[in-house]
């Protein structure tokens, strides 16, 4: 089963007092690219943390965010940053005028913005990293859920258009047959056209037709895009299926609809053809997000 690269997971757990919020992110991307944003009370727990993220994200473009928010009106505070306090004040004030809004609380509000309070401890005790692990595990573990979710919807879709391309293979395969009638007769034509029905070798018309003929078979390409597509669908099933491999097997599709739409000269087979190009590039910008 696929996983979609696009995920989100968030959780939060109390603690003395201490509310700690671990918030996690992704969007697609051909890499592992992570980005941390922590207090700078875990600041030492980074290296950990990446590696943790590493082994269980493997790719996308990841943010990971830790927020501590302290809930007990006995906070382990040092002191108020009187300056950061006044300039968020000042901006909070200036809004409020240009809005007409009230500003009564707006002090209170300048409080809880960052770093206007400060604390003593920089550090963090092994009780509440203990407690930070169980946030960021269930936020990874809800992360993945919601992969996993997104990823069953992706594998509906491709599913569903590998599907019509295999409807439109069998379109082709019933249409395929009336060219060879169709071609005679339309050479057959113009050759009495040009040069009169009564001087036409007709073995050597024979001939000639079959080399053409022969020239414009699609039944192996019809073959091998069978074969990818059955191929496509059952590393869509696989537990270790994952989009770049799933990527390669659309090339080989692709090819070989190509092929198809190049040798066809006909155009009810041109049209199937089209029709199959349109679901290969949707299911190529599926693919793009999955992990």
């Amino acid at each position: 089963m696929i996983k979609s690269m696009t995920g989100y997971g968030i959780a939060s757990v109390d603690s003395g007092g201490t509310k700690y919020t671990v918030e996690i992110k992704s969007l697609n991307s051909k890499f592992l690219e992570l980005s941390l944003r922590l207090p700078k009370m875990f600041a030492e727990k980074e290296f950990q943390l990446r590696n943790d993220c590493s082994k269980s994200v493997e790719r996308g473009k990841v943010n990971l965010s830790i927020n501590v928010e302290q809930t007990s009106a006995t906070v382990k505070a040092a002191g108020i940053d009187n300056d950061l306090l006044k300039h968020y004040y000042q901006q909070l004030k200036n809004v409020s005028a240009e809005l007409g809004e009230p500003s009564g609380n707006l002090l209170q509000l300048a409080l809880t913005l960052p770093e206007v309070v400060k604390y003593n401890e920089e550090t963090v005790s092994e009780e509440e990293w203990k407690t930070v692990e169980k946030a960021f595990k269930q936020a990874l573990d809800g992360f993945q859920q919601f992969r996993k979710d997104e990823g069953g919807v992706l594998e509906k879709d491709v599913k569903q258009r590998i599907g019509t391309i295999l409807d439109n293979l069998k379109a082709v395969e019933a249409e395929d047959p009336k060219r060879v009638p169709v071609i005679r007769e339309r050479l057959n034509q113009f050759l009495a056209d040009a040069a009169g029905v009564e001087i036409i070798d007709h073995n050597r018309f024979e001939q000639e037709l079959i080399y053409y003929i022969d020239k414009l078979d699609i039944t192996e390409e019809k073959t091998r895009l069978k074969s990818h597509c059955d191929y496509f669908l059952q590393t869509l099933a696989a537990d270790d299926a994952s989009g770049k491999k799933l990527g390669f097997i659309t090339q080989e599709i692709g090819r070989e609809i190509n092929t198809i739409g190049s040798k066809a000269n006909d155009a009810n087979i041109q049209k199937l053809v089209v029709g199959m190009k349109e679901e290969l590039e949707k299911i190529k910008e599926q693919l793009l997000n999955v992990l």
